[in-house]
């Protein structure tokens, strides 16, 4: 379940920057990030699954759950800005292709 909401997260935040800074086009912007939301899944999935497996016997409850929740907001972050705001690509309507609702405390 946290891998299905990291991946919907991510592909959210990545068509609403897509879309804010009028990135690709807007036919092949979905059939890319349902082509993204697999793999975003399955890694979003791992985020928990390997942090209980490794720690979950040898320390308290609260050490997996505080990995899981930390490699969760690093992959939507990491899949928000690397994915999401595309350094290469001209974006006209963003200033360094960065969306201005994009909160400027948060690194991208």
């Amino acid at each position: 379940m946290s891998g299905l909401l990291a991946a919907a997260t991510s592909s959210i935040l990545i068509d609403r920057a897509w879309a804010t800074c009028d990135v690709g086009s807007s036919s092949g912007n979905p059939f890319t990030l349902v082509l993204l939301f697999v793999p975003l899944w399955i890694v979003g999935a791992l985020c928990w699954v390997l942090p209980y497996g490794l720690l979950g016997r040898r320390f308290h409850a609260a050490w997996p759950i505080a990995v899981g929740v930390a490699a969760t907001l690093l992959l939507v972050w990491f899949a928000a800005t690397w994915l999401g705001m595309p350094d290469d690509y001209p974006a006209p309507f963003c200033v360094d292709n960065v969306p201005g609702w994009w909160p400027e405390w948060i690194p991208a």
